[in-house]
């Protein structure tokens, strides 16, 4: 009973040290700013996708319309431009799944931490709107490329179709 004890007494000591060490700001703020980083995150991708769909659109709906001045100077530029902000796009993709596969390997590691009796929130809900928004946006850049294939050409669409498929496949795995 006393080496349970002594044993107890250097891990208390040990947790309260990591804890001093790691927390000179609270976790709430660290959660939070992440929380905010992945917003921006997905409203820049969601602005790329509108601007994909606006020079796409752009030669076909020539005239007066909502945005036609916007709309006017790129569409002589479309088929050089159409690419490249599509592969844009398509790094935003990678990097905004990037910060949700991280999230969830903390949640794992938080997860194993708690069978040694670190504190654990438990609650998927954050972790899962995140996974839903990004796929949500995954398929809206997917439709759009697809709607693009003959501005794209066949070489580069399957290279992105090929990029859409191991950011879904690793959401999915993880």
């Amino acid at each position: 009973l006393r080496l349970v004890a002594v044993l107890k007494g250097i891990l208390e000591g040990e947790k309260a040290a990591v804890l001093k060490r790691d927390h000179h700001l609270p976790l709430s703020f660290h959660r939070r700013q992440e929380e905010l980083k992945f917003a921006l995150g997905l409203q820049r991708l969601q602005h790329r996708i509108h601007e994909v769909q606006a020079l796409r659109d752009g030669p076909k709906g020539e005239g007066p319309g909502q945005g036609g001045a916007m709309q006017s100077p790129t569409a002589g530029a479309a088929p050089q431009e159409l690419p490249a902000l599509i592969l844009e796009a398509v790094k935003e993709l990678e990097a905004a799944k990037q910060q949700v596969l991280k999230r969830i390997q903390i949640w794992k590691r938080q997860q194993q931490l708690a069978g040694n009796g670190a504190l654990f929130e438990e609650n998927l809900a954050p972790l899962q709107k995140r996974c839903e928004s990004l796929v949500e946006v995954y398929f809206q850049l997917h439709q759009q490329v697809m709607a693009a294939s003959t501005e794209l050409g066949p070489e580069l669409q399957s290279k992105l179709l090929e990029r859409f498929s191991e950011v879904l496949s690793s959401l999915v795995k993880r």
